[in-house]
């Protein structure tokens, strides 16, 4: 499965950091859902498709229209 938080993430120029703050999330967690060593949640995949404007099935890699 492609998860495509860090290709959004990064054609915003954004820091995991600054990321990580915008959601309330920790930036250790943004790391570890980037390298798929952590699987996000529903709740977690909504926060993101929302915060990039996205569909999930994009984000998870499902399909190519944003």
């Amino acid at each position: 499965m492609e998860f495509r938080l860090k290709e959004l993430r990064k054609e915003r120029n954004l820091s995991q950091l600054k990321l990580a703050m915008d959601l309330d999330m920790n930036q250790n967690s943004i790391s570890r859902y980037e390298t798929m060593e952590r699987e996000a949640d529903y709740e977690t995949l909504i926060k993101f498709a929302n915060y990039f404007n996205v569909s999930i099935d994009y984000l998870l890699g499902r399909t190519n229209v944003k």
